[in-house]
């Protein structure tokens, strides 16, 4: 059969065929593109919702929510660093005593021990007994998990000690206070066959027991790891801190004053200097209240001429007047409550009207957490402190030591070290007349010129170790090579 001829093609066909393949053509395209901008536009629009939700919150978010543990920022949480994976020659143990800052510090060495020994660590346990009698746990204090999981690359660190103790325990665990002021060969030689002999050891004091020099530089830094990374305050506390912070830099700058006039001060150290008879008698009862307080006799004067007692509010007041502070400085104290009550801050607010306490700048719901547990309420002075533009100890205390660290640590932020011994004599002198309140100014700041936290190197003393300069103060082998301060950076 012969095939049929093809049927002829309509006028126009291939127009239409070419009209068609480019409708599909951009059909396709569009299409294309739309698949692929369809995420980024859901990314944007994520990001805008979640800007306008923070911009929205941060406003309405007087209290700082977002910075509370009830209501977390939206982040993923932080890559722990990997397991270290080692043999444990034993457990330790430890009971911290003193004050926030003292107990700080001896964590940063009882993890150091741990690590060059090779031990587990049990979550320290802080002291109960002591003058402010703090009921306050570790966890109460410190962010626990964050404790762990940072130097879960360095040491294991446990909330309890394995159940084969249970025994131990209750017979009582081998105990000591290590050797003050000692290096790592003390702990390799003596503290480690008792451990590997007892398996487990628990020491009862754990303040300056490690060396402030002479120790291996990996050693060193680890404990300014511990200290400036691992040791967080509780997400509460950190919140109410920043806060306050926040609170204070509304203004602009401000100055913390630590102002270590405080009862347990003035009794243990037997400074009186302008107390009244009532008031030296009654600091001189509580010094002998208490049997574990060596010093019982104490010549308050000959103290004060050696600069080891705290300066009294009056004597702060000339100070801040000298340095140069002017009347409108907002000045932040930074201390529990001080001896003798607002009747010893009157020259000082006098002079300074715009002197702020946590008292006075936060509502008493907001600080009824933290009442009575003076650690809790000294670690909020401690995270203003090192937020502060200028912070000046009125005396040279833990407290003082471990925040002018920090400071140095975060970039040798001012502060001002006062040359006590120079000071009451330079007081004494303008007091009397001797000096002209010229003559008293400028020989103030003269003292003060290298004392305003700048690079130095600390004081090594071999045969005097508690006489060096502390660790914790100047923690050198922990600073990079920093940029050395400019001309007049550090100037009153």
């Amino acid at each position: 059969m012969a095939k049929s001829p093809p049927l002829p093609r309509p006028p126009g066909w291939r127009c239409s065929v070419r009209w068609w393949l480019a409708r599909v053509g951009t059909s396709v395209l569009v299409w294309t593109v739309f698949m692929q901008l369809a995420p980024i536009a859901e990314v944007w629009r994520f990001q805008r919702s979640d800007v306008r939700w923070r911009s929205t919150s941060a406003c309405n978010a007087t209290n700082l929510s977002l910075l509370s543990d009830e209501t977390p920022l939206r982040e993923s949480p932080p890559a722990l660093p990997p397991r270290r994976v080692y043999k444990s020659n034993g457990y330790l143990q430890v009971s911290c005593n003193g004050g926030l800052n003292q107990m700080r510090a001896a964590i940063c060495d009882m993890v150091t021990i741990s690590r060059y020994l090779n031990l587990t660590l049990l979550i320290p346990e802080l002291d109960k007994t002591s003058f402010w009698a703090d009921p306050s746990d570790f966890g109460d204090i410190f962010n626990v998990q964050h404790f762990i999981d940072s130097l879960r690359d360095e040491v294991k660190i446990i909330k309890s000690l394995p159940k084969k103790f249970s025994t131990k325990v209750q017979q009582g665990l081998f105990s000591m206070p290590p050797v003050s002021w000692s290096n790592e060969k003390y702990y390799l030689k003596q503290i480690l066959p008792l451990i590997q002999k007892h398996k487990i050891i628990y020491f009862n004091k754990t303040d300056a027991r490690l060396a402030n020099n002479g120790l291996p530089i990996w050693l060193q830094k680890l404990r300014c790891r511990v200290n400036y990374q691992a040791l967080r305050f509780t997400p509460k506390i950190e919140a109410l801190g920043n806060k306050l912070v926040s609170i204070l830099q509304k203004t602009g700058s401000f100055v913390v004053l630590h102002l270590r006039y405080e009862m347990d001060m003035l009794a243990f150290s037997g400074c009186t200097h302008g107390c009244s008879d009532i008031e030296a008698e009654e600091l001189t009862r509580m010094r002998y209240a208490y049997p574990w307080w060596k010093e019982k006799e104490i010549v308050s004067e000959k103290k004060r001429l050696e600069g080891l007692c705290p300066l009294t509010p009056e004597e702060t007041t000339l100070v801040l007047q000298a340095l140069g502070f002017e009347r409108n400085t907002l000045i932040y104290i930074a201390s529990g409550e001080i001896y003798g009550g607002e009747r010893r801050l009157a020259a000082l607010r006098a002079a300074y009207p715009k002197l702020v306490r946590k008292e006075m700048l936060l509502s008493p719901d907001e600080l009824r957490p933290f009442q009575n547990h003076s650690t809790q309420m000294a670690a909020l002075d401690y995270l203003v402190s090192i937020a502060s533009d200028v912070f000046i100890p009125s005396y040279d205390g833990n407290m003082a030591k471990v925040v002018e660290g920090h400071r140095r640590y975060t970039g040798f932020r001012k502060t001002i070290v006062l040359d006590r011994r120079e000071l009451v004599e330079l007081l004494d002198l303008y007091q009397t007349g001797e000096l002209s309140w010229e003559q008293f100014s400028d020989a103030v700041q003269e003292v003060h010129k290298n004392q305003m936290g700048q690079p130095v190197r600390r004081k090594v003393i071999p045969d005097r170790l508690k006489e060096e300069d502390y660790f914790y103060a100047n923690p050198q082998e922990c600073l990079a090579p920093q940029r050395m301060p400019q001309l007049g950076e550090f100037e009153i």
